[in-house]
């Protein structure tokens, strides 16, 4: 069986000739057309306004910079503008110098050579055992046991 439910309108009667409701209604008109103007009016003279004209004006040429001018003969730009070069020219060296010295690097060689020799062993050596080597042997007719 379906449910009916009934609608009522709540609250007072509207009065469409009320000065409230007519000027809702223009209100909506100019919303629809787009003519409906919210906020403080712009000032188009002000300095603000002239100096946002004047930003987007030079960003749509493709000068408008950001921030302060750098100065080229600056150390910092000189030292960047050094690293450049050798970036470019793959003189760039990055991170410590390595010693061929010490240890890590002469036991890196060894395994090195190793490789190229083919007698590198691979995996983890056998594990030492604590417990005695005991061998039974029989030498001409006599048992021997050998530790």
């Amino acid at each position: 069986m379906k449910k009916v439910v009934k609608i009522e309108k709540r609250g007072r009667k509207v009065n469409p000739n009320s000065a409230r409701q007519i000027r809702l209604k223009e209100l909506e008109l100019k919303r629809a057309n787009g003519e409906l103007k919210r906020g403080r009016p712009v000032n188009p003279n002000s300095v603000r306004q002239l100096e946002i004209a004047r930003k987007i004006f030079n960003k749509e040429a493709g000068y408008e910079t950001r921030g302060r001018n750098v100065d080229p003969n600056s150390a910092r730009q000189i030292r960047i503008a050094e690293l450049d070069k050798k970036r470019a020219n793959g003189e760039l060296r990055r991170g410590r110098p390595v010693n061929p010295n010490s240890a890590r690097q002469m036991r890196l060689a060894e395994l090195e050579q190793k490789r190229a020799n083919g007698t590198l062993r691979r995996g983890r050596p056998a594990k030492q055992s604590d417990k005695l080597d005991i061998q039974h042997v029989t030498i001409s007719g006599v048992d021997i046991i050998a530790v």
